[in-house]
Formats: structure tokens, sequence, C-alpha cells
């Protein structure tokens, strides 16, 4: 088993080859705190277009949060049905506005800029369907704190690359990850892994032959004498006498 120190090397090696092919993004807000914590839980089991679609049907629909926060939940199940599991994800959506309101106030999230990191995540994970991945993705994006989300394509990715353990879940790989990424690197390494499980290391066919990590990939060179037995039985000196 590789030491936390080898695992830090191999992951400045990756790091270093997926900023050469995918740059290096710069963290900037997309959303406001609330905005991104709807449209996290809007993107659970679904694609990024049909995310999309059903946020700014949302927004098109209703006003405000509170609107949605207090409109009848079938109003809101019509309105993100795109995204799938509608019937689902409107109570969820009505029931963490009506959490921040209960505890709060108001809608808002803004005061978690002023929170520790640990702090915030807590109170985010205390909202019933907010998991470690929507807490994330809401500190990290929508105030620039160093929190790691780990979505399907950085889970993926980072178990083929062997930066978490096989046998490592999703949500603890936050905390697996965390500990092995400088924090400073959060925003730029969730979204370049982000950018390679799309483009190249796919769940079901991946790029391996265009891919310049194959020397890092604890997936690829598993694969490998698998591949080489198969050119063996096919090949004409593998022809069997």
């Amino acid at each position: 088993m590789a030491t936390q120190a080898a695992l830090r090397e191999k992951y400045r090696r990756i790091s270093a080859k997926l900023i050469a092919l995918y740059g290096k993004p710069e963290w900037k807000p997309r959303y406001a705190p609330i905005d991104e914590l709807v449209d996290c839980i809007l993107s659970q089991s679904t694609t990024d277009a049909n995310r999309d679609r059903a946020f700014a049907a949302l927004k098109a629909r209703f006003p405000d949060w509170e609107s949605v926060r207090d409109a009848p939940t079938e109003a809101v199940v019509e309105a993100i049905r795109p995204a799938g599991l509608a019937n689902q994800k409107a109570p969820r959506i009505q029931n963490a506005l009506r959490h921040i309101t209960r505890e709060r106030g108001s809608l808002t999230l803004d005061f978690l800029a002023e929170m520790e990191t640990e702090a915030a995540k807590a109170w985010l994970t205390a909202i019933d369907g907010v998991g470690p991945k929507t807490a994330a993705i809401v500190l990290c994006f929508a105030f620039g704190k160093p929190a790691f989300p780990v979505d399907t394509h950085v889970y993926r990715v980072s178990k083929r690359l062997g930066l978490i353990g096989e046998k490592v879940s999703a949500e603890a790989a936050h905390a697996e990850l965390e500990a092995l990424i400088p924090p400073e690197e959060y925003y730029p390494a969730h979204l370049n892994l982000i950018a390679h499980g799309r483009a190249l290391c796919r769940a079901r066919k991946p790029h391996c032959e265009r891919c310049p990590l194959t020397d890092e990939c604890r997936h690829f060179q598993a694969s490998q004498p698998i591949a080489a037995q198969a050119r063996q039985r096919t090949s004409p000196e593998g022809i069997a006498r």
C-alpha cells in the first residue's frame, strides 16, 4: 500500500498533466448560495443538461425561493420534472428551504461565509437530504471554502488512478481526497477530474489509448495482463499447437 507521501507525489504528477490538458480553472462564484444548494439537489441522479433545464424552469416559474418554499408541492414537482425523480426532489428542496428559514429566520446561507469550513459542513448536512457532496459543492462553489466535492466523475477517476482505495465509499472519499490534495487546489482539481471523466475516463468505455495518465493509472495497469493474454490468444503466434 502506498504511503501518504507517495500518494501526494502521485497526485502532483497527475495534477500537472491534467492542468496541461485542461488548464487551471480559477475560482469564481457561479450562483448565489441558495441557488447552488437547489441546483445540486436537482443534479442528483440525472444529467447536467436535465438539471439545467429543471433549474431554469424553476426560476422561470417562481419569482423567488420563498415562493418555491411556500408553493404546493405539486407545482414544484411539475416545474422540475425535466430533472427526473421530481416527486422526491421537490419535497427535498422545499424541506431544505424550510429548514433554513426555521433556523435562520430568513432564506439565506450568507452566514456560512463567516463559519469555519467543518462547522459549515455540519450545518449544511444537518438539513435532511443534504450529504457531504452537496455541502462541499455549496461551500466550494458559492464561498470558495476549502471543501472538496466528490461527484460520480471524481469518484470514478480517483479510484481508477489509485488516489483512493478500491473499497473506499463515495462518502469516505471526501475526507481521503481532502487529506491528499492541497486545499488551495480543491476547486481546480475537482473541475479537472470531472473534465477528464467526461472527455476520456468515461464510465463504460474509457479512452485509455488517448489518455496521458496511463502510467499513473491503477485501472489501466491492472488491465494490461488480461489484454496481453487476449492478444496472445488471437495472434498467429498464440494459436494452440
